[in-house]
C-alpha cells in the first residue's frame, strides 16, 4: 500500500530513523563531511532512513540558510535511503519555504511542529498544515512535541480529525509519553504512520501499534535500539524490557547532563567528531564525559 499522494510504499517508511544531529566545525559552520560520515554510519548499522533538521539538529538555533544547507547535504544520500525533512516554523510562510526546498531536493516526506509561541486555535493549526501541503503537495508527518511547543492536539476537534483523514497528513512523530494519545491518533486514521519520538518508551509505543521510531540517541546507539525493536516484533518481552532498561539508564544520565551536548560528546568518543553544540548549550565537563563513558560501557549493547 502506498502513502496517499506519493509513489512510496508505506512499508518503506517503517522502522528506526535517527534524528540526525547537525555537525559544526571549529568555526561553528555546518560540517558537511562529518554529517555525511554520520549518516553513512547509520545506514551501515541498519537505519531505515533519516529525520533531518529536527530538535536533535538544533534546528531553531540555525539560520534559514543553515537549515536549508542541512537538507542539501542530506539529499546527497538520496537513492541510498529514505529522508524526512523537518520544516516546522513559527510562521506558515517560513515553513512553506523550507518545504519547497525539501521537495526540490527529493525528500520523501516532510514533517512540521505545530506553530508555537502564539496560542493558536486548533482550526488555525489545521490550516497551517493544509497550507504547507497545498504549497508543495508532499504529505506531512506531524511533529507532536507538546513539551516543547506547548501545543496539545485536540483529537476530538472537528478540524483536526478532518485534517488527519484528509491525505494531507502521512503520519505523526509522537514525541510525547502519552501512549493513549498515540493509539487515538491511530483510531482517527488507521493508515497513519506512527513514529515513537521518545526513545525511552520505544517498547511501550511498539506495543501500542507504532510503525517505527525517530530518535536522537539513535545517532550513537542505533544497534541497541534495533535489538529492542526486533525483540518487540518477536514478542520477546523479557529481552525487550531488559534492553529498554539499559537504554533508559543511559537516557537518564545524558538528560541529566544535557541531551544534545551529551550526544555530541558521545559521538566524538566513538570517532564521529560532530563539534560542539551551539550556544546557549554548553559542552560537557571532562568529569561528566567520564561518568557517561562508564555508563555506556556497562549498559550499551555493542
Amino acid at each position: 500500500m502506498k502513502i496517499q499522494g506519493t509513489d512510496i510504499e508505506r512499508a518503506e517508511m517503517c522502522g528506526i530513523f535517527p534524528a540526525t544531529v547537525t555537525p559544526f566545525d571549529a568555526e561553528n559552520r555546518i560540517d558537511e563531511t562529518a554529517m555525511l560520515k554520520l549518516m553513512e554510519r547509520g545506514l551501515s548499522e541498519g537505519a531505515a532512513g533519516f529525520f533531518i533538521g529536527g530538535s536533535s539538529a538544533e534546528c531553531f538555533l540555525l539560520t534559514h540558510e543553515e537549515r536549508e544547507k542541512t537538507f542539501a547535504v542530506a539529499a546527497q544520500m538520496k537513492g541510498k535511503t529514505h529522508l524526512i525533512a523537518h520544516v516546522g516554523a513559527i510562521g506558515t510562510d517560513e515553513a512553506i519555504a523550507y518545504a519547497k526546498t525539501a521537495k526540490s531536493l527529493g525528500f520523501d516526506l516532510i514533517s512540521a511542529t505545530a506553530p508555537f509561541y502564539y496560542k493558536h486555535s486548533m482550526d488555525a493549526i489545521a490550516g497551517y498544515y493544509r497550507d504547507i501541503y497545498e504549497a508543495v503537495e508532499l504529505p506531512i508527518v506531524i511533529y507532536n512535541f507538546p513539551g516543547n511547543t506547548g501545543v496539545e492536539f485536540d483529537l476530538s476537534n472537528k478540524a483536526i480529525v478532518e485534517l488527519l483523514q484528509s491525505g494531507v497528513i502521512a503520519g505523526v512523530k509522537h514525541t510525547n509519553r502519552d501512549l493513549y494519545q498515540l493509539e487515538r491518533f491511530r483510531n482517527r486514521n488507521p493508515q497513519l504512520l506512527l513514529y515513537c519520538g521518545f526513545d525511552e518508551i520505544l517498547s511501550g509505543a511498539e506495543a501500542m501499534g507504532c510503525d517505527g521510531a525517530i530518535g536522537s540517541t539513535f545517532n550513537f546507539m542505533l544497534p541497541h535500539y534495533l535489538k529492542i525493536w526486533d525483540a518487540c516484533k518477536k514478542q520477546d518481552r523479557a529481552l525487550a524490557l531488559k534492553l529498554q532498561y539499559d537504554a533508559n539508564i543511559i537516557m537518564e544520565a545524558i538528560c541529566a547532563a544535557g541531551l544534545i551536548p551529551s550526544i555530541k560528546s558521545i559521538l566524538r568518543m566513538q570517532g564521529n567528531d560532530v563539534g560542539a553544540p551551539r550556544r546557549p548549550f554548553a559542552p560537557l565537563s571532562p568529569e561528566m564525559e567520564e561518568e557517561i563513558a562508564q555508563i555506556l560501557e556497562t549498559h550499551l549493547v555493542k
